[in-house]
């Protein structure tokens, strides 16, 4: 039921793409030509993965992940190496003694996995934020290529159930992104 409901809606959708360009189908518009369509689809993901901006925000959290990496295993190797030497001094101590010193390295070891969790989760937040940053700064020039190509709406491909490659524009975005906003760091 729900597909003949879907279909009825994107039956005229579709008609529309019948119009002028849209017989370019095989494998999308040829590089830099624009399709007429009112109707347009772009991966997004793609788009930020693949654009300058978004290669160097993928470089810039390699970089800062395997920094963090590197702190943990040292932290790692500093923790393993204390509770080598706690372990030795159980033998020479009294157990309430040897408690307090067990239970403050518990503790000692749950603050430091929370705070380089916290660390991993900042990481993932940062990626988040530059997305953000980059959506915004895209907005304007997909509203270009909106007009550009007489398109009313430009929709996620992955959320569209049948299309032509003709009206996806997501490679003419990644090349009008990386000439716009560059790196974002220019």
């Amino acid at each position: 039921m729900r597909l003949k409901q879907l279909m009825i809606c994107l039956i005229p959708a579709l008609s529309l793409l019948t119009g002028p360009g849209f017989s370019q189908q095989a494998g999308g518009p040829a590089a830099g030509a624009l399709i007429q369509s009112p109707i347009l689809t772009i991966d997004s993901d793609r788009v930020f993965n693949e654009s300058a901006f978004g290669l160097r925000v993928a470089a810039e959290i390699e970089a800062q992940s395997a920094q963090l990496s590197s702190e943990n295993r040292k932290i790692e190797k500093t923790l393993e190496a204390e509770e080598e030497k706690l372990t030795a001094l159980r033998k020479t101590m009294n157990a309430e003694a040897f408690r307090a010193m067990a239970n403050a390295f518990d503790e000692k070891v749950q603050q430091t996995r929370q705070t380089q969790a916290a660390k991993g989760r900042a990481l993932n937040d940062l990626v988040e934020q530059e997305r953000e940053l980059f959506l915004n700064a895209a907005s304007p020039v997909l509203e270009e290529l909106m007009r550009d190509t007489g398109a009313a709406v430009i929709l996620e491909r992955r959320s569209v159930f049948v299309s032509a490659n003709a009206i996806d524009i997501t490679n003419q975005a990644i090349a009008r992104l990386d000439a716009s906003l560059g790196s974002g760091k220019d």
